[in-house]
């Protein structure tokens, strides 16, 4: 059986870093915390499970710091998780499956990195990443913020998922780093331009995301997962601006990369009904039931190829006065999300209003 090192950076983690912890500890061969300056107990709850506790001065650099993380490991394998990631019982049982079967024949393990949840805690947003790495292969992290982990060769990709869990308040680091490499007349990668634009169009300096949304694209360098969601993103933006026109043509921007996803399809139908061409907004959300996600590194929303458009389809409906698929295209949605308030209020509506359902 292969072994594997587990190598953290942390900072002020004592609220997130045990719960990780407890979900991962039996399951390695070695932990590595690597503290980049903490003033809390992370440090003391870290020693609970290990005493490789190794301190790295913080210089506004994730991948220096993760790289000296990887550096430590002395492992076949080695995992990287962040303090408030945790992997939930069904995926121990089958992570403990798959370093039974793992051999150094392969490079990288890639597993989907759950981001968001619906109120009954399904998934509605996850990508994969590049998770387990074989130590000898000597993978370097790129970039100061919003790092990558640079792996290739033979891949396994796994169904074992990491669940993320944000504890902390969101905060503008990222943003002053990035300002500060600015200020320094550092030449800014593609991936840096849409990374900075995402930490502007987060803190809602609209004017500025855009322009590197679009610096990013017209380099005709872009992943084309980036791309497509810099369009979705900066018509996001010029909505908020509201330049409609902006905001139209930064949608069917997206259309240049690839045949229209569900989000693409979505957000299409969400600006034809905002501008009650209901008819319209039909076409594109009927659109987002029949497009097959595609699989992908790339973050995915399951939510725009199941319920939401469903959901959408019955509003539409309902705007022009056809009942009947209205009810329908909730029910589908319901199928989906069963206990999704708005869903359960529509179902009400048609049994007591429209008289549709009967005791569904």
């Amino acid at each position: 059986m292969v072994t594997i090192s587990l190598c953290m950076i942390v900072r002020d983690e004592e609220l997130a870093l045990e719960r990780c912890l407890l979900t991962i500890h039996d399951m390695v061969d070695e932990i590595n915390i690597i503290d980049t300056g903490s003033m809390d107990r992370t440090k003391e709850i870290a020693r609970k499970y290990t005493d490789n506790i190794y301190d790295f001065g913080w210089i506004d650099d994730f991948a220096a710091a993760r790289n000296f993380a990887f550096q430590t490991a002395t492992k076949d394998y080695i995992l990287w998780l962040d303090a408030d990631d945790t992997i939930e019982e069904g995926d121990r049982i089958r992570f403990k499956l798959l370093k039974q079967v793992l051999t150094t024949a392969v490079d990288r393990v890639t597993m989907p990195y759950n981001l968001g949840f619906d109120h009954a805690g399904n998934v509605t947003s996850s990508l994969r990443r590049n998770r387990l790495v074989r130590r000898d292969c000597q993978f370097q992290w790129i970039g100061p913020v919003h790092e990558y982990l640079n792996a290739w060769g033979p891949v396994l990709d796994s169904d074992v998922c990491i669940t993320h869990k944000k504890e902390k308040t969101y905060t503008d680091r990222n943003l002053q780093i990035y300002q500060k490499r600015q200020k320094a007349g550092e030449e800014f990668s593609i991936r840096d331009l849409y990374y900075y634009a995402n930490e502007l169009r987060d803190h809602r300096m609209d004017t500025e995301a855009v322009v590197y949304y679009d610096k990013m694209l017209k380099s005709g360098q872009g992943w084309i997962e980036d791309n497509i969601q810099a369009c979705l993103k900066m018509s996001e933006c010029y909505q908020r601006l509201a330049n409609k026109e902006l905001q139209f043509h930064s949608l069917t921007r997206a259309l240049l990369y690839e045949r229209p996803r569900p989000d693409v399809s979505c957000a299409l139908g969400a600006y034809f009904f905002e501008e009650k061409q209901y008819e319209t907004a039909i076409y594109w959300y009927r659109q987002a039931t029949e497009v097959t996600q595609p699989a992908t590194m790339g973050m995915v929303n399951n939510a725009t190829s199941t319920w939401f458009p469903n959901l959408q389809l019955c509003l539409c409906y309902d705007r022009l006065g056809q009942y009947e698929a209205a009810y329908t295209y909730n029910e589908t949605a319901l199928r989906y999300n069963p206990t999704h308030p708005s869903l359960l209020y529509n179902r009400d509506y048609f049994k007591d209003v429209r008289k549709l359902g009967g005791t569904s």
